[in-house]
């Protein structure tokens, strides 16, 4: 059983003087080493912006090969998740995730520091009709979930089963086919739905700021930077911890993202995290200041 914790990105300026040490504020070439002295994964969130190019893969596996036993978790690029599977061109999107692997996930894997591909759809992707399974079919057909491990987080509740708790029966059914997992996330947009659908589980911590969460602009008079300036409390994550067990008791692999990175948070929540699930770690004391927490546990 490998239990794998870690946030969403490590390049964030605001981690200065928080996490990183103010002596490597213009040393950004080693933050990824100092990083994984605490964290043995990282999820890569810029090629969900753009793909990227051989020499940055290839320096992402040169860096990570002087971290012992390290891996990168990387998301699909929003082209195919956010644009053409979105406007109806499935054989287009199959295209581009067959390359995405050509260009990314491949290297990756063959340097040994692939973690898991993350397939994080649109929230304007919604379970239509049969139609919209086909879609997901089809990249599903593509893409090498018997090689590399695959996970899709879901953002509209159209596919949600009646209740809203749950993923529908035919959407699990189709994950199952293909092995691929269903990320569970904790977050505003989405319920915490509790199948896995792999052996390998990816979860997700987006933060709780629910009254800036849908809106494009903050409040001038809101102290958070954006939607993921979100600490959570211990008590939340300690009520996580039964749900985290039975995940970790029900695969071979789990990996846990903290996407609340505001101000180094992801970071704080991450290694508590390690220690409500007794994983060791490196010592770290991360102070975080103006601490705003919301909601409750769902």
């Amino acid at each position: 059983m490998v239990v794998s914790i870690g946030c969403s990105g490590w390049s964030y300026d605001d981690w200065i003087g928080r996490f990183y040490p103010s002596s490597l504020a213009n040393r950004r070439f080693e933050w990824l080493h100092y990083y994984g002295k605490f964290f043995p994964t990282v999820e890569i969130n810029s090629t969900f912006y753009r793909v990227p190019t051989e020499d940055i893969v290839k320096s992402w596996v040169e860096k990570s090969s002087q971290i012992p036993d390290f891996d990168f978790s990387v998301k699909m690029p929003q082209i195919i998740t956010h644009q053409t599977i979105v406007n109806d061109a499935a054989d287009k999107a199959a295209a581009q995730a067959s390359s995405f692997e050509d260009i990314c996930i491949r290297p990756l894997a063959d340097g040994g520091v692939l973690g898991t591909v993350l397939i994080q759809l649109s929230p304007y992707f919604k379970l239509l009709d049969e139609a919209s399974m086909q879609k997901l079919r089809k990249l599903f057909e593509v893409v090498s979930a018997d090689r590399f491990k695959y996970a899709v987080e879901f953002r509209h509740r159209s596919w949600l089963n009646d209740r809203g708790t749950e993923l529908k029966s035919d959407v699990l059914d189709l994950l199952v086919e293909f092995g691929i997992t269903n990320t569970i996330v904790d977050g505003p947009a989405f319920p915490i739905t509790r199948s896995l659908t792999a052996r390998h589980a990816y979860v997700r911590f987006h933060g709780r700021n629910y009254d800036i969460w849908f809106k494009d602009d903050e409040r001038e008079d809101d102290h958070r930077i954006n939607r993921y300036d979100y600490l959570y409390s211990e008590e939340q994550l300690g009520r996580w911890k039964p749900r985290l067990e039975e995940i970790i008791q029900n695969a071979d692999e789990v990996r846990i993202y903290f996407n609340n990175h505001g101000m180094a948070k992801a970071a704080k929540n991450a290694l508590y995290m390690m220690d409500l699930l007794g994983i060791p770690h490196e010592e770290k004391e991360i102070v975080i200041q103006d601490q705003k927490k919301l909601g409750e546990f769902a």
